[in-house]
């Protein structure tokens, strides 16, 4: 199949009506968010939909898995308020263009790959930490601006408020019990909105929110000088929305992975997010990320092909340049309730299950994770955090693994059979295993059954051979790879080469 028709999914039987309803659903959801979050940083409101429909439309087409949904994300969106205050909304343009690049850049060399080394209590404490966060997020619409400050609602506009959001609710879990024909989360804003509209019930809208009327998306160079001093000042924001989007959206690809039992492509989503934020920083758009909580509503909706993304993000333009007027009068009740059932989704409950299994570490890293996600809103860290944490722990456990089987052949030959992988954390170990001085003349060391993993196991094994050495003793080395012969200093006096047992491993390389 050429390329071009390949990037549509066509070869995939797709459902139309699901598709086309997940995307209305997925727009809706998405747009009160973009523009919340424009406001929050300080853009224009606008910007935030124009990054909903070009992340929504270039990820949609090129990303590296159907059903995935990316927009004006409020995790790299937030890293840019600093870049806004101090320098205005033309570096901020830059800075996502930049970002653009950097994504590109992991992609083209296939770095999306490590996204692997994300252990499962970081994944578990990534998810419960955004469900919280997104459940937080819809307790602003519990408030109203009195002044400069932003107040809780009481009195009749609280219940009028909890009454709507709780009938969404309702209908989200009931809806499915009845038929499973239309998405409950689009009946339910649907439903809310006649009767606001229709009773004349005074409640908060997308209006109050800021205006979505205007026109196509304009190219616009950003206006900032282009020297070395604008660098400067972009790139470290640049290089952490990069960082910081990818986290997010490749940890995004694997949950959508698990939940629908196929596999993406995460080099193909790095260079996707990195084409759709230089569109954004070309077309006035404060750039973004994959969405895990609208990719949920999605898939909620039995979306599973590539469609269901593009028909959001037109929806987003055609709300832009037509619907602006019905679209401002959708009660943000309605979706409120929406997002805090795609929380309560998206949170791991299966993880309170089995937290009485898991080690002690394990547990430790999920509930940090998860905490820091929550506190900093900093969803890069908080994973970085978490896979540091998790290496040093199974670093920690590998270096006690390392172990000795010794014994004399009846020629007096000593013989250390090696058990476990030698590496910087297990040296001391292995080192304590030999007794240089009262060893015979002939010593064996078999590798067979462990590994050389890296550089300072191989400065061990060269000081190991310069005290044997030193002593007068003959060290023999079986079974190690060619390349821990040849970084090996003495090896031509200390090491006995068995073509046909040598393992063919290379120390330290991802083969």
């Amino acid at each position: 199949m050429p390329n071009a028709l390949r990037l549509f999914d066509f070869s995939q039987k797709i459902n139309y009506k699901n598709e086309i309803l997940a995307g209305l659903t997925v727009a809706m959801t998405m747009m009160p968010e973009s523009l919340s979050f424009a406001i929050l940083a300080g853009f224009p409101p606008l910007t935030g939909l124009y990054a909903a429909f070009i992340m929504g439309l270039v990820t949609a087409i090129l990303g590296g898995r159907p059903g995935l949904v990316s927009g004006g994300a409020g995790a790299t969106v937030v890293l840019l308020i600093a870049l806004m205050k101090q320098h205005g909304i033309e570096y901020v343009f830059g800075a996502v263009a930049l970002a653009g690049v950097i994504q590109i850049m992991v992609g083209v060399f296939k770095l999306g790959k490590f996204i692997r080394l994300v252990p499962q209590p970081v994944m578990y404490g990534f998810v419960n930490g955004l469900a919280v966060i997104i459940f937080t997020a819809q307790l602003e619409q519990f408030k109203t601006k009195v002044g400069n400050e932003q107040v809780w609602l009481s009195g009749t506009p609280l219940l009028i408020m909890g009454g709507l959001v709780a009938l969404t609710i309702a209908i989200v879990l009931l809806l499915p019990r009845i038929t499973k024909a239309v998405p409950p989360s689009l009946v339910a804003i649907i439903a809310v909105f006649l009767i606001v509209f229709g009773f004349g019930i005074p409640t908060k809208t997308v209006r109050d929110i800021a205006a979505v009327s205007r026109g196509f998306p304009p190219f616009h160079i950003p206006q900032i000088p282009f020297t070395w001093d604008t660098l400067q000042i972009i790139f470290p924001y640049a290089l952490i929305m990069a960082g910081v989007g990818l986290t997010e959206g490749l940890l995004t690809l694997n949950l959508v992975d698990e939940m629908t039992a196929t596999r993406g492509n995460s080099n193909r989503e790095c260079v996707a997010q990195g084409t759709a934020n230089i569109l954004n920083g070309f077309f006035t758009g404060m750039g973004g990320c994959p969405m895990i909580a609208q990719t949920l509503v999605n898939l909620s909706a039995g979306a599973r092909a590539r469609l269901s993304g593009i028909i959001a993000a037109l929806t987003i333009l055609m709300i832009i340049l037509f619907g602006a007027p019905v679209i401002e009068r959708v009660p943000m009740a309605a979706l409120t309730g929406v997002m805090i059932m795609v929380a309560i989704g998206t949170f791991e409950w299966m993880s309170f299950k089995v937290i009485n299994k898991m080690p002690k570490a394990d547990i430790f890293v999920g509930i940090l994770v998860a905490v820091i996600t929550v506190w900093l809103h900093n969803l890069a860290l908080a994973v970085l955090i978490g896979v540091v944490i998790s290496a040093l722990v199974f670093a920690w456990e590998s270096a006690k693994r390392i172990r000795a089987r010794k014994y004399l052949d009846e020629h007096g030959i000593k013989h250390y059979e090696i058990y476990g992988p030698l590496f910087f954390g297990s040296i001391t170990a292995f080192n304590e295993k030999f007794d240089v001085a009262a060893d015979p003349a002939e010593v064996i060391i078999d590798f067979k059954e462990s590994r050389i993993a890296d550089m300072s196991a191989i400065e061990a094994l060269n000081k190991l051979t310069e005290r044997y050495h030193q002593t007068g003793k003959k060290l023999y080395l079986k079974h190690l790879s060619e390349d821990c012969r040849l970084l090996l200093k003495n090896a031509d006096a200390v090491i006995e080469v068995n073509v046909m047992e040598d393992p063919t491993y290379r120390v330290a390389t991802d083969r």
